[in-house]
């Protein structure tokens, strides 16, 4: 078996064929700039035009001259996430190994799309995303609302997806190998702003490894359609829809360790020290006598049994973020393989 079956090497990035997707709407002013700025290594660039208002695909067809351009047209509008996973589908269906997902508006830099996609083809991970937390003064820089807004999901996108290690859920400069998006069902992603986080959910329960890319995001006079006041109650309840599933499906379905009685456990102590605590403190106070101290205790007791067993629970989760690169195993690269001579039996066997 030639070695570069199981591991990625020097011959395999060589070949390896990068696509760029771009979602496109409402990005005339900024997006052939965007385009020129691609370097070399990208094999082909999929502007995808999700219905837009001012004919940004038509624009990019009459004024781009880059012969690795490919407009794609969406006949409504489905959103940012509806727009790049056309753009995947149809990067799959052409062969392309790496999947590049920037922006139009000029907020990402393409001249950092090696830092990309290195990691992917050294075999270091499945999907990679960019941070912009990672450099002190460009925080500074950013809007202290973006900084704020990102905070929060951040948290919260942290015991939704599984993902511990990584910040900045909603960056939406990433790629990601083709052989495991050909393993994400597309169709329950979620496709407008909650996209890169269930993106992420996705990814955890297939197994994928995720790894995050400092990055500088640039803000100049483009025009941002999300509402952080907007969306959180919307991304609240997917966040919180995502993490019992993905609690489920990694310490119930898929596996069991001690994490899945600490769980169950520290929520019955945690929910018994509120309601029996309560009662006798209500009660108490509508009687006007002192709580007696055996009542106390146990309340104390149960609250902290069951805060220890919630921790006991979080610190197995922080311990099982996928570290093996998904698309390294034999049975992926298979099938990836397999989809590859179906589509294009020529094709396939080039492939590495």
């Amino acid at each position: 078996m030639p070695s570069n079956q199981t591991s990625p090497s020097s011959d395999a990035r060589a070949s390896a064929r990068i696509a760029v997707i771009i979602p496109s709407y409402k990005v005339t002013r900024h997006i052939l700039g965007v385009i020129a700025a691609i370097g070399p290594h990208a094999d082909a660039i999929y502007v995808v035009d999700d219905s837009c208002p001012d004919g940004s695909g038509r624009y990019v067809q009459q004024h781009c001259t880059d012969p690795r351009v490919r407009v794609l047209f969406n006949p409504v509008n489905l959103g940012v996430g509806g727009a790049v996973m056309a753009g995947y589908a149809q990067a799959i269906a052409d062969g392309m190994d790496v999947l590049v997902k920037i922006d139009g508006d000029g907020q990402m830099d393409p001249a950092l799309m090696d830092d990309f996609t290195l990691p992917i083809l050294h075999g270091e991970a499945d999907y990679t995303k960019g941070n912009r937390f990672f450099d002190l003064e460009d925080v500074r820089a950013m809007p202290r609302v973006r900084i704020f807004g990102n905070a929060v999901l951040s948290f919260m996108s942290k015991i939704s997806t599984g993902y511990w290690q990584i910040f900045d859920p909603t960056n939406g400069y990433t790629a990601l190998h083709a052989a495991v998006a050909s393993r994400l069902p597309f169709d329950k992603i979620s496709r407008r702003y909650f996209f890169e986080t269930d993106m992420l959910f996705r990814l955890n329960t297939v197994g994928a490894v995720v790894l995050d890319v400092p990055m500088q995001a640039r803000y100049a006079d483009e025009v941002s359609g999300l509402r952080i006041r907007k969306i959180v109650g919307e991304f609240l309840v997917k966040h919180l829809r995502n993490g019992v599933k993905r609690v489920f499906y990694s310490h119930y379905l898929r596996n069991m360790s001690i994490a899945s009685l600490a769980l169950p456990l520290g929520l019955v102590m945690l929910g018994a020290a509120c309601v029996y605590g309560g009662y006798h403190w209500v009660h108490s106070a509508q009687a006007g006598v002192a709580t007696p101290a055996g009542t106390v205790v146990l309340s104390a007791a149960l609250l902290m049994g069951g805060l220890q067993f919630l921790l006991a629970f979080f610190a197995v989760d922080m311990a099982s973020v996928p570290v093996r690169p998904l698309h390294l195993t034999a049975s992926v690269r298979r099938q990836r393989g397999v989809l590859q001579q179906q589509q294009d039996p020529q094709a396939g066997r080039a492939q590495p």
